[in-house]
């Protein structure tokens, strides 16, 4: 008779998602892959997206400023999503021997059941509920594999505020040619449409017993709190990449950005190109008097990130080199870190 397999049950204390995300990376990375694992987290007014969106093409990022939004990058591929405390999101780990990917898809299902939610399989990645007027989305979900390791995570939309969604994944109108790949924006509901007591303690009750009954052992669930980091050095090393700009900002495909305006002191046309986050190409086009400036102005864009920081550095450096400039420099600074949005 072949032995119960070990399992693991982490949850998370905090809404951060930076921690959240770096603590799946460093379940990922650290956990002995041979011991069955669940986390289950929340994060609260956050948009994640894919390692390989661009930010600025995908997001609303002066909303996102203005309510408090956090902007997270996952190392999964995928698009856009926004995470608020009606999302439960839940990562496996297992062993890639033997691993059978239908597995965690089967603990989810039942998982759903316990609840009274009659859910099924779409595709690879979704869980969906079937209606007339055609199926709606409430768990969507992402792989990842190595050598000796399966990851699979995804979220259950419990009562998520569906507009805020929307409002956070529509990108602000400005020229941007984006080469990263689009989010697709799939028709989804919320479990509370079907179930309306469900809650994020109701899910995660379910989800551990379907999760100890599928593997036949139990375990004590594991709080996770923001202090943990502190006593695992790899694990803040991981949060501390997951929050930097680097990360969430600099790793953004290549793109290019066109800002035109009428300023007092003449007509400016900047364009740049942009890659991992930095310019790597500026053109600058003006009938303002000042030819020197305009050309120290494209020069000192390049190479800078393209952020308000970005534009401000830029704008500093020419103002050293033209300081009987610093009213018409002072309004080109303000329109300049108007135009970007970080």
């Amino acid at each position: 008779m072949s032995q119960a397999p070990r399992v693991r049950i982490l949850l998370s204390e905090t809404y951060n998602p930076w921690f959240n995300l770096a603590t799946e990376d460093w379940i990922f990375r650290e956990l002995d892959p041979s011991t069955q694992t669940l986390f289950l987290w929340r994060n609260d007014n956050t948009v994640v997206i894919g390692r390989n969106q661009n930010p600025w093409s995908e997001c609303n990022l002066a909303r996102m400023e203005e309510d408090k939004v956090f902007l997270a990058r996952r190392t999964s591929g995928g698009g856009a999503v926004f995470h608020d405390l009606g999302n439960t999101c839940f990562t496996f780990l297992s062993a890639k021997e033997g691993y059978d990917k239908t597995a965690n898809v089967r603990i989810l299902l039942d998982a759903l059941s316990r609840l009274g939610v009659t859910a099924q399989a779409s595709g690879r990645n979704d869980l969906v509920i079937p209606l007339e007027d055609g199926p709606r989305k409430i768990s969507g979900s992402a792989y990842r594999e190595t050598k000796d390791r399966a990851f699979h995570h995804g979220t259950f939309l419990i009562h998520a505020n569906l507009s805020r969604l929307a409002n956070y994944l529509t990108p602000h109108p400005k020229k941007l040619e984006s080469k990263g790949s689009a989010s697709v924006r799939s028709r989804v509901m919320n479990i509370r449409d079907l179930q309306p007591e469900t809650s994020h303690e109701s899910l995660v009750k379910a989800m551990i017993g379907a999760f100890c009954d599928f593997h036949g052992a139990t375990a004590e669930p594991e709080l996770l709190e923001p202090s943990f980091l502190e006593s695992q050095p790899s694990l803040k090393r991981t949060f501390d990449h997951y929050a930097s700009w680097d990360w969430r900002f600099g790793n953004a495909p290549r793109f290019s950005h066109q800002m035109v305006e009428y300023l007092s002191w003449g007509f400016f046309e900047v364009h740049v190109d942009t890659e991992n986050g930095h310019i790597t190409r500026a053109q600058v086009f003006s009938d303002a008097l000042y030819p020197d400036l305009v050309q120290d102005l494209q020069a000192e864009l390049t190479g800078k990130p393209h952020s308000r920081d970005g534009m401000q550095q830029a704008v500093a450096e020419v103002r050293a080199r033209h300081p009987s400039q610093e009213r018409e420099l002072a309004e080109l600074e303000t329109w300049l870190m108007g135009q970007v949005e970080v």
